[in-house]
């Protein structure tokens, strides 16, 4: 039987894959404090991922590289799929954006093809 996955969970997927990040954050926050068991740290990488992106966003290249590594840290012990999320490739596409942002550097930033944000895919 298929692990369900909660709401919270759900809406902070929606909200990623339409450009939120803010929002995402807000889901994927209250669903991680909700969770005791380990897979509460899948919430909390896909998390991190998105706030990474935000800061992408916003043009801070520092926050969007730090927090894009410790997120693909965070995600990795789920790969390669958890909950019917597509973990591995989540962590495949979000590595190279990492890669991507840090050739670019601080000052390049601006140069990055927001359209290569990755989005989260179930298997």
């Amino acid at each position: 039987m298929k692990e369900e996955v909660p709401e919270l969970v759900l809406q902070g997927i929606e909200e990623f894959n339409r450009g939120e990040f803010f929002e995402c954050h807000e889901y994927l926050e209250e669903a991680w404090i909700q969770e005791p068991r380990r897979v509460r740290f899948l919430y909390q990488g896909i998390l991190q991922v998105g706030v990474g992106f935000y800061h992408l966003q916003n043009g801070n290249w520092r926050g969007a590289t730090g927090v894009l590594r410790n997120g693909i840290a965070r995600l990795e012990e789920f790969e390669p799929e958890t909950l019917g999320i597509d973990v591995a490739r989540l962590v495949s596409e979000s590595r190279t954006v990492l890669e991507e942002l840090e050739m670019l550097g601080r000052e390049r930033i601006e140069e990055f093809d927001r359209s290569k944000i990755p989005r989260v895919f179930w298997t």
